[in-house]
């Protein structure tokens, strides 16, 4: 396993980091996997055993379970606290009432709370906004997890599903009223969905944010189940729950460009699929999720698969963004600096 600094901080996370959205069975999460204390604890330990060091969770994940499944694998496989990079979220809907949800400095702290209630820890390491908040305003949410790093209930903070001026509004604010600062991106982003690429990978370096990728695999559909012959394969979730959207004759095209070159190492199109976007240099870690044991270790081979430059232009080809306004302006005009002015 490698490890790769998280932005602009001293702290290495593993370059896989382990999700949890399918641990838990409440309500709608069910879709997600179900998985209860025994198949957690088995992912959990194979993991760590496997070098992960970082794990992210979220208060919303079946509504507390997937925290609480988290927090008592880790007790019950006796793993080390100071060896673990714990994260989790909060904003979206816990409850119906009428503060049950958002990111006003009252919900924050109660959220903080519980999760370290049910995750069974005194802190937590990395703790997100999961979006973005249009009615509270950036400078209570801000000022909340400020004072709450000063207490030592949170370390660091990040951000999930946010524009790139929203982002970077956030930082300025920060700089200005001397709050800490978020440190890292949680964002979507695949050899099927480069949107990212755009708006946010610019900022993240610019920036020195780290950048955690979420569904790498596309919501299973770069899994090497989905082909056009098999379009709506038995027992894979997007069967059920068809997200993050993508286009899918895009994704298919990819797909027939991943499976020769996984043929030639030996392996499975979706280490194909990972390796690729870890072969980008803005990107801090990708989040893997599993519902069986099988699936996890696939994923964590993808660590080991280094793919050759031919390949990886290959792939780059096949799934390029077409080009958008202002960014193909931003490279022509860009050209005439592009080389150093040459004296004779």
């Amino acid at each position: 396993m490698k490890y790769r600094l998280l932005g602009n901080t001293g702290l290495y996370v593993s370059e896989l980091c382990l999700g949890t959205m399918t641990f838990g069975a409440q309500g709608f999460w069910e879709v997600m996997g179900g998985l209860q204390q025994k198949a957690v604890n088995e992912l959990i330990k194979t993991s760590f055993d496997s070098g992960i060091n970082f794990i992210d969770t979220a208060n919303v994940y079946s509504l507390g379970q997937s925290e609480s499944l988290l927090g008592q694998a880790i007790k019950d496989c006796g793993l080390p606290r100071d060896q673990l990079v714990i994260a989790t979220k909060s904003t979206g809907i816990m409850d119906e009432t009428p503060n049950g949800r958002g990111q006003s400095r009252f919900h924050i702290f109660n959220e903080v709370d519980a999760s370290l209630k049910r995750l069974q820890l005194d802190h937590i390491d990395l703790y997100q906004v999961h979006g973005f908040d249009p009615l509270t305003p950036f400078e209570e949410s801000l000022s909340a997890l400020n004072d709450l790093v000063k207490m030592g209930k949170i370390r660091y903070i990040g951000l999930c599903n946010m524009a790139a001026w929203q982002i970077m509004k956030a930082i300025g604010i920060s700089r200005q009223k001397g709050y800490a600062e978020f440190t890292s991106v949680q964002s979507y982003y695949s050899i099927a969905g480069r949107d990212l690429e755009r708006e946010i990978f610019p900022l993240v370096q610019d920036q020195k944010l780290g950048l955690m990728v979420w569904s790498p695999l596309a919501g299973g559909y770069l899994s090497g189940k989905f082909s056009r012959d098999t379009a709506n394969p038995d027992g894979a979730r997007r069967s059920s729950f068809d997200f993050p959207p993508i286009n899918k004759d895009r994704a298919f095209i990819c797909i027939d460009a991943m499976t020769p070159i996984a043929k030639a190492h030996g392996v499975s199109v979706a280490q194909v699929a990972l390796a690729f976007i870890l072969s980008k240099k803005a990107v801090s870690t990708i989040i893997i999720g599993a519902r069986k044991l099988e699936q996890l270790k696939d994923n964590i081979a993808a660590s080991k698969l280094v793919l050759t430059e031919d390949e990886l232009k290959i792939l780059d080809e096949v799934s390029a963004l077409n080009p958008e306004y202002p960014g193909w302006m931003l490279t022509f005009q860009g050209q005439y600096r592009a080389t150093p002015p040459i004296k004779d």
